[in-house]
């Protein structure tokens, strides 16, 4: 099996102070890369305001992570933001692995059909 390639994207409560926001965002990366997960990626987006008012607040912090691992993963880390009081929404998307061109083609590279030159056949209209 393959790995996966996921990006979790969660918007914390926009009250926390910057320590907390960084205990809360190294918790979920110590989470993920206690269940396998590698490649870990965080960008810290910052606050901004949230499209609609959810539990009351109009503006939240954001925070992106992209990482591998198995598909098990999702399921502790989701169940740890649904559980927390600190994140408000969350949303995970998973991507497959890009093929490489090399592994698409099994040893052989494929020769592509080459056309006639444009001249040939306009040299045979003219005359």
């Amino acid at each position: 099996m393959r790995p996966f390639i996921y990006e979790t994207m969660y918007i914390m409560r926009p009250d926390l102070n910057e320590e907390q926001t960084e205990q809360a965002i190294t918790k979920y990366k110590e989470l993920l890369q206690e269940q396998g997960a590698y490649d870990l990626e965080i960008q810290h987006r910052g606050k901004r305001r949230l499209a609609y008012e959810i539990d009351n607040h109009r503006e939240g912090i954001y925070i992106q992570m992209n990482y591998q691992g198995p598909p098990s993963q999702i399921a502790v880390l989701e169940r740890a933001m649904r559980l927390s009081e600190e994140v408000i929404r969350y949303l995970t998307i998973k991507q497959e692995v890009p093929k490489t061109p090399a592994s698409d083609t099994q040893g052989e590279p494929v020769a592509e059909p080459v056309a006639e030159p444009a001249a040939t056949v306009a040299e045979g209209v003219a005359e």
